[in-house]
């Protein structure tokens, strides 16, 4: 009977090792989908090993399946706490997978001080200068940025950035990560200068490790085709937006939160040339996604609803677009608080729509929000900043018609 269970544990073994093989192969691939479907397979066999449990948690996670994803991270984490303590580097990778999956829902309160934690343990258990603890330094920034708080970010991102320069060379693909953070730190901020060699750079080390067709050269492509596309070089943006949503597609499904972003930035490209039409089927389809995937009240969900209610604006479809606007600006007050930039953006494109219908009193509110907020946020001397402060002189103007 021992010799039969024996047996049949070394088998179950195989299996596992088989299957987080094949798990693995696709992750390489790209193929985050099928490398879920792979561990999950593991996962069946050994439901309460926490390795397994993570590393499916991430396979879900990066197929965009967030809801099956949390249940197995807070499972892996609970059984660490339990099995090495509260302070071992097993808790901080947890804590930090855990905070990984909040911030791609925009759930940054709750990812906040999982992230902190996790730099804590890290630190104290392996040093300051250990890659993990790059990494870790990389993700806190990211939460920073995303909610606008770039002081807090840049000397992560630099940090971070050093630490992974001086363990792995300059050339290693975990480079590629926090060039581009760093990268778009200074896009957000309007230093396209600063920004553009550091996004050559990570799209570089990208190709070269991975091969051309890898989502992470995709990422490469979508975050130089927006520089360009902000700087208003669209003939530059187009063939590298293109080329990034026809990779993820293909990588990742059409469903993929990755393609939503995709279609987003076209549509946006086509906004801006004045292709209505075009960019309107491309932001509905990417709002579908992105409602389906990470809930109605994600802050990407108001992107979409922000840049519809800019269509049905410039096509004097007021009724449809004020609406849209509203539901935008109330998703990011809620989610990023009512100092982001974002919530500016809101309040510019609404002060935009009362303009157009002759409300200037309403008009002129709304800008004068918008312009508080980016001057506290990006300076006096942001692009966008500039572009509110001409907005509101102009309405302001005597010679307004």
């Amino acid at each position: 009977m021992q010799l039969l269970d024996k047996a049949e544990i070394e088998k179950e073994s195989e299996l596992v090792n088989i299957y987080t093989a094949k798990g693995d192969t696709k992750y390489y691939q790209g193929l985050y989908t099928k490398a879920a479907e792979w561990y999950k397979k593991a996962y069946a066999l050994k439901p309460d090993d926490p390795e397994i449990l993570n590393r499916t948690g991430q396979m879900l996670q990066y197929a965009g399946k967030y809801d099956q994803a949390e249940p197995l991270f807070q499972h892996a984490l609970a059984i660490w706490e339990k099995s090495s303590g509260k302070d071992h580097p097993d808790i901080a990778t947890g804590l930090n997978n855990l905070a990984v999956l909040y911030s791609v829902q925009g759930l940054y309160a709750k990812a906040e001080p999982l992230y902190q934690r996790s730099l804590a343990i890290n630190e104290k258990a392996l040093g300051k200068d250990h890659r993990v603890v790059a990494n870790a330094l990389y993700n806190l920034a990211e939460l920073f940025r995303n909610q606008g708080k770039y002081d807090q970010a840049e000397p992560l991102y630099q940090r971070s950035l050093a630490i992974f320069e001086k363990a792995l060379g300059k050339d290693h693909p975990d480079i590629a990560p926090g060039l581009i953070g760093l990268a778009e730190l200074y896009h957000d901020q309007g230093k396209y200068d600063q920004a553009e060699p550091l996004l050559q750079r990570s799209l570089a080390i990208f190709e070269k490790a991975l091969g051309k067709d890898h989502p992470d050269v995709a990422i490469g492509l979508n975050n130089l085709g927006n520089l360009y596309y902000n700087q208003r070089k669209y003939d530059q943006a187009e063939p590298l937006l293109q080329r990034s949503l026809a990779i993820w597609e293909k990588a990742l499904g059409k469903d993929h939160p990755h393609v939503a972003t995709g279609l987003y930035n076209l549509a946006l490209l086509y906004y801006d040339q004045g292709k209505y039409a075009q960019a309107e089927l491309l932001c509905q389809r990417s709002l579908a996604i992105r409602e389906k995937a990470l809930g109605k009240d994600h802050r990407n969900v108001a992107n979409n609803l922000n840049v519809l209610a800019e269509l049905y604006r410039k096509q004097d479809k007021y009724d449809q677009a004020e609406p849209l606007y509203q539901r935008s600006l109330a998703i990011w007050e809620k989610a990023l608080g009512k100092d982001h930039p974002d919530v500016a953006i809101g309040l510019n494109g609404l002060a935009e729509l009362y303009r157009d219908q002759g409300k200037y009193a309403q008009a002129e509110l709304m800008y004068q929000r918008s312009l508080l907020i980016f001057e506290k946020a990006l300076g006096k001397d942001h692009p966008m900043t500039k572009t509110i402060r001409k907005n509101l002189h102009a309405l302001q103007s005597p010679q307004r018609t």
